[in-house]
């Protein structure tokens, strides 16, 4: 029963990164790390801390992300990999849509790994990574 709702609590951790991204908050986006948090974004920039992470995302809210929106792949379930029963290993995938579709390439999935951990009951991204989805290439 402890495990049900460590998943639930995580998947709502998830749904609150989404909801912070689309209303473009990037203190309420940064609430969702721990203070100590590693963010390696698809560009391959490593943001260090909550502090970073939150000025950070505000700045491409109020600029070049300015109402995009975050959609979370509805037909994935987040499925925790518990090294713990305090840290696990999610995977998520989603895309973020630009504000001005005429700018908004279709090539914008993502997927990101994510080690989150449990604190005083409350579950945080301690690390995340971000990048594009790609088909594997098969050299055979």
């Amino acid at each position: 029963m402890a495990k049900q709702k460590d998943i639930m609590d995580i998947e709502t951790l998830f749904l609150n990164l989404g909801e912070a991204w689309n209303k473009g908050d990037g203190t309420l986006y940064g609430d969702c790390f721990t203070e100590d948090a590693d963010y390696v974004t698809f560009m391959g920039q490593h943001l260090k801390g909550r502090k970073q992470i939150s000025d950070v995302h505000q700045w491409l809210f109020d600029g070049p992300l300015k109402g995009s929106k975050m959609e979370l792949d509805s037909t994935m379930e987040l499925q925790p990999r518990f090294v713990t029963s305090d840290v696990a290993i999610v995977h998520g995938e989603g895309e973020v849509k630009l504000a001005d579709p005429n700018h908004d390439s279709d090539e914008r999935e993502s997927i990101n790994t994510n080690v989150v951990v449990k604190n005083r009951g409350e579950w945080k991204i301690t690390a995340f990574h971000n990048c594009r989805i790609q088909e594997p290439s098969n050299n055979n």
